[in-house]
């Protein structure tokens, strides 16, 4: 074999074995300094003066339902694709005059339920390499915006202070969010970067961890 047929055999090995990132064409979270507090569930109401004044809503607190709940996340290095999740999570919504706009979503995660599709990969997910739940045993995100329309045909934009790793950064994201008699549904996909909340671990120098990861959420809050 000559030496450009070997290189060229080479490459084309390198460029099989890698894997397509699956956070590539997921809608991008927005994310920015964190906002200063978290509003009550309010309706804006218009004078006829055309000044908006600020009403209490209606608001009904539901129970996130944790077995029909999911929290899940698709994430990768260059050679490989891995999916877990949370096992354990608790969160309310408080339904505001039974719309989303008026509404406020809090939701606790423990950190030590992450779970990964390898147990060698579970434990080190554990480790500070990555989230380092001795430290930090609780994600929180907690809303401080529900905006109608957003990316990707979902309903609406959910904005508010995401706590992991020990840092609070304000994040955006596009979800589809229903409400029923019987309960309240949210999904959302998006993507968000890692760095932001400093877990920063690189892989191995062949095959490193991409920065971006995929998050599912798939939310249900009974209702009466």
């Amino acid at each position: 074999m000559t030496t450009r047929k070997f290189f060229l055999a080479a490459a084309a090995l390198s460029l099989a074995a890698c894997v397509a990132d699956p956070a590539k064409d997921a809608p991008k979270a927005t994310v920015e300094t964190p906002a200063t507090a978290a509003p009550t569930a309010t309706a804006m109401v218009a004078t006829t003066g055309g000044a908006a004044t600020t009403t209490a809503a209606k608001s009904e607190a539901l129970k996130i339902d944790g077995a029909t709940s999911k929290i899940s996340w698709t994430a990768s290095r260059v050679t490989k694709t891995h999916q877990g999740g949370f096992k354990t999570f608790t969160g309310t919504i408080t339904l505001g005059d039974a719309k989303p706009e008026a509404s406020k979503v809090d939701i606790e995660i423990d950190t030590a339920s992450i779970f990964a599709d390898a147990e060698q990969l579970t434990g080190h997910l554990k480790s500070p390499d990555f989230f380092d739940v001795a430290t930090y045993p609780k994600a929180t995100f907690t809303s401080t915006s529900i905006t109608p329309g957003a990316a990707a045909g979902a309903t609406h934009t959910v904005k508010g202070n995401f706590t992991l790793h020990g840092v609070t950064k304000d994040i955006s994201f596009p979800a589809t969010i229903t409400v029923g008699d019987k309960a309240v549904t949210a999904k959302a996909k998006f993507s968000f970067n890692r760095q932001d909340w400093k877990i920063a671990y690189k892989g191995k120098a062949d095959d490193l961890v991409r920065d971006d990861v995929l998050m599912e959420l798939d939310v249900t809050a009974p209702r009466g």
